[in-house]
């Protein structure tokens, strides 16, 4: 068991696939000498050459394309995008090639590629360069998404995607890179469409995912002080999500409230709640709460930013509101 900041853990995932399989390729603008725009990839281009790490033009089309075509060849193409918002570019080459080619093509061919790309405020980025677009992603079929709260996960989670024969979004918390966190020698494996409970609680259940799953357990531990007690579910994966456990969690609380960093309107946190107000509304003895940014860019500006992006406070008052 060692101490890893998440963005090392990254590293070394992609490190340990490409070591273990000599068809998975890195693709992505900086992504070679650079080692990235967060440093996630620094060493690779050493270790694997660059016909194995390749940066790309600023083309985003162009690489998620030519990412499709090598994965239907035979390769396992992971490829970067250098931020979220940027998928914005690429659109056609998800929705109507990587996330259709199955079916279009009768099941004889796969799309076994995932892309990688950051999300989320901290860095004072605006409107252009914070989104959290995964809803987005999540609503397509034939697309998984993806999105972990700690090292350990990164690591278990991305093998997982490069493994799966299926395009995988994998979404990066920008404020999550610097975090550290235990990562098991030798690492764990896992499969996806698996959540976690970060944090037992019998009062109320708190569903989150990546880095507002750390926002959720401080809002857990402030609500603690009053002497209720409310379990953190991590989403982990988005599409599939383990609606199981988020019903066995709201069986045990008969409470629930949803909480992520994107835009609260039209979000997963309302995809969960519409479902659990259907197959779990004999356990609920209160409202389900949504806590999400509200419906507007994200501001430039630090203070409005720091407005702007769900607070533990914001959480454990919607706790608080389904309580009462």
């Amino acid at each position: 068991m060692a101490e890893t900041r998440f963005a090392r853990a990254i590293n070394q995932a992609l490190a340990d696939a490409m070591a273990a399989d000599a068809s998975v390729i890195l693709l992505g603008e900086d992504i070679a000498a650079p080692g990235g725009p967060f440093s996630v990839t620094r060493g690779l281009l050493d270790k694997f050459g660059a016909d194995r790490v390749r940066d790309t033009p600023i083309a985003e089309a162009v690489i998620v394309g030519a990412s499709v075509g090598a994965a239907m060849g035979g390769l396992k193409p992971v490829v970067e995008i250098m931020f979220m918002d940027f998928v914005t570019l690429a659109m056609d080459a998800l929705v109507n090639q990587a996330a259709k080619a199955r079916f279009m093509f009768g099941d004889q061919t796969t799309v076994p590629m995932v892309l990688r790309t950051p999300h989320g405020g901290g860095l004072n980025a605006g409107p252009q360069h914070s989104q959290c677009l995964e809803a987005w992603l999540a609503h397509v079929p034939g697309l998984k998404v993806v999105c972990p709260s700690n090292p350990a996960d990164a690591y278990a989670l991305l093998r997982a995607a490069i493994d799966d024969p299926n395009p995988v979004i994998f979404v990066e918390n920008k404020a999550l890179y610097a975090m550290k966190g235990e990562l098991p020698d030798p690492p764990p494996s896992d499969r996806l469409g698996v959540a976690r409970t970060a944090r037992p609680g019998r009062d109320a259940t708190i569903v989150s995912y990546g880095a507002a799953v750390h926002t959720a357990l401080k809002a857990a531990e402030a609500l603690a002080r009053e002497s209720v007690e409310a379990e953190v579910i991590d989403l982990r994966s988005l599409q599939p999500w383990d609606e199981a456990a988020v019903l066995a969690s709201l069986a045990r609380t008969h409470r629930l409230v949803v909480a992520h960093e994107a835009v609260e309107a039209f979000g997963v946190g309302a995809e969960i709640a519409a479902r659990m107000a259907d197959v779990g509304f004999d356990e609920l003895d209160g409202p389900i709460v949504r806590v999400g940014a509200p419906f507007m860019p994200v501001p430039f500006g630090k203070t409005l930013e720091a407005e702007y992006v769900p607070s533990a406070d914001a959480v454990a008052a919607a706790v608080r509101r389904t309580l009462a």
